[in-house]
């Protein structure tokens, strides 16, 4: 008590001491006393907030079933939408769809909803009001109508929120995943480009309540690091779809995405192994044409694998009235296998055809000698006017008449087959040339194909605009 009453009293010191003291005090209250100011102050926002929107809100003073006043020099309601695209599932081949998952968002005035005449000072504690229940204020009737099915998302809570500004802006914004329609002309598969549209349009207001149209600036958005399996987004447009029906013109908008298929996984699953199956079917000319047990199953095998692999593929793609690039390559290679297979057929038939050819020689080498030997004086063997295949012992002397027409036979069998070329001459058997012809002809007739296959697809420039609808 003397220290205080010192401290009072005291002398210059306790000028410096005071300030001190109270700036200990109310460090000592200072937490308790700011969170209880700025609880309050949340409470009142929140409390101005409800007030504001029970007001705005009122249904003396707002119905909902009543559109909004027309803006923009309109009597219609214009309505402007822009989306973001978070991912893209999957495109079917089959089926003709794809899925997309995005986040969608319109806005529009309604003059009926400002609240800037009323809001507290200063503005900055209220930028907007927030609402999660959609039915509360007039909502756009517009629809998805290339969707097969949709839905929005619950987890955790429903993902959509409105946000009423100041002037009478609304903002409505939910996320929801669709499967969509996707007309797909294959003529070109697996070298095609896809178009797949995302189309929305107004359900029941026509153009002269409700006007659709894209944001000034990023209509669309989608996100970077998009991947999808099978295909590679080249690039998006937003275009009008407006549609004249006999009820009215109906506002529509729509979102041409632009896919080209990635071709690396047809090149190694389809190309490269029936470019191998067909080599392989070119063994078979390098074989022995008496080895039947290995070129007939070499041949067969080939043809079959080569027919599972076309049906495999098939499988997999919606069946189609026209031929697809796909179509003409499976089709070539599996005429080359079976070409193979064909050729020796042909090699077969023409090697039994040079054992007869070379009994027949043999035969005539005989009746060379019988001739020598009738000259002679000796019985020669004799070759009937009917056959002279099969030679008969004659008592009587040869009809030279006869002879001739065995002589014409004989050469023109000896004639048979002869090839101009020199080279062939090394090879005596007409069926052995036809596998060294086969060597040659069959590669590069594949050789050719190949590179008449490549040019005709792979240079030819698809026009985008034809792939739309």
């Amino acid at each position: 008590m003397i220290g205080f009453r010192s401290l009072l009293s005291g002398g210059w010191y306790s000028a410096w001491l005071w300030p001190s003291f109270i700036l200990c005090v109310l460090l000592s209250v200072q937490p308790s006393f700011i969170s209880g100011v700025y609880s309050t102050k949340l409470v009142n926002v929140r409390e101005i907030e409800k007030r504001i929107l029970d007001k705005v809100l009122d249904t003396d003073r707002y119905d909902n079933k009543i559109r909004p006043d027309g803006t923009a020099g309109t009597d219609a309601t214009v309505v402007y939408v822009n989306m973001f695209v978070r991912s893209i599932a999957r495109i079917d081949d089959v089926k003709m769809e794809y899925s997309v998952q995005l986040t969608f968002r319109e806005q529009w005035t309604d003059e009926r909803l400002r609240f800037d005449t009323f809001r507290p000072k200063p503005p900055d504690d209220l930028a907007y009001l927030t609402l999660t229940n959609s039915s509360q204020v007039w909502m756009p009737d517009l629809f998805f109508s290339n969707e097969r099915k949709g839905h929005l998302h619950n987890i955790i809570t429903p993902n959509v929120y409105i946000r009423i500004y100041p002037n009478g802006e609304i903002l409505y914004s939910l996320r929801i995943s669709l499967t969509l329609s996707c007309p797909m002309i294959l003529k070109m598969f697996p070298l095609d480009k896809q178009v797949c549209t995302l189309r929305m349009a107004s359900y029941g207001w026509t153009t002269d309540d409700v006007i659709f149209k894209w944001k000034h600036t990023h209509p669309v958005q989608i996100i970077s690091n998009l991947h999808l399996p099978r295909f590679a987004l080249e690039q998006f447009t937003t275009d009008y779809c407006d549609s004249v029906t006999n009820t009215g013109t109906y506002s529509c908008l729509r979102v041409d995405l632009l896919f080209k298929r990635q071709f690396s996984y047809y090149l190694l699953q389809i190309y490269i192994p029936s470019c191998m199956l067909v080599i392989v079917s070119w063994v078979s000319f390098w074989l022995d044409p008496d080895a039947v047990p290995a070129r007939v199953p070499l041949g067969v095998t080939t043809l079959l694998t080569m027919v599972t692999q076309t049906s495999g593929i098939n499988q997999k793609l919606p069946p189609v009235s026209y031929t697809k690039a796909l179509d003409v390559w499976t089709g070539v290679c599996l005429t080359f296998v079976f070409g193979a297979l064909l050729e020796y057929a042909l090699v077969n038939y023409t090697s039994r055809k040079d054992k007869h050819r070379a009994a027949v020689i043999k035969q005539r080498k005989q009746w060379d000698a019988d001739q020598q030997r009738f000259q002679q004086g000796k019985s020669p063997t004799y070759y009937g006017a009917g056959d002279c295949n099969h030679p008969i012992t004659a008592l009587w002397p040869v009809n030279y008449e006869h002879e001739s027409r065995c002589a014409m036979h004989f050469g023109g069998l000896l004639n048979a087959g002869t090839c101009t070329k020199t080279w062939l001459a090394r090879f005596p058997s007409r069926s052995k040339r036809i596998d060294v012809i086969a060597r040659i002809v069959f590669p590069l007739l594949f050789a050719f194909f190949n590179v008449a296959y490549w040019c005709a697809y792979v240079l030819r420039k698809e026009d985008p605009e034809s792939l739309i609808e």
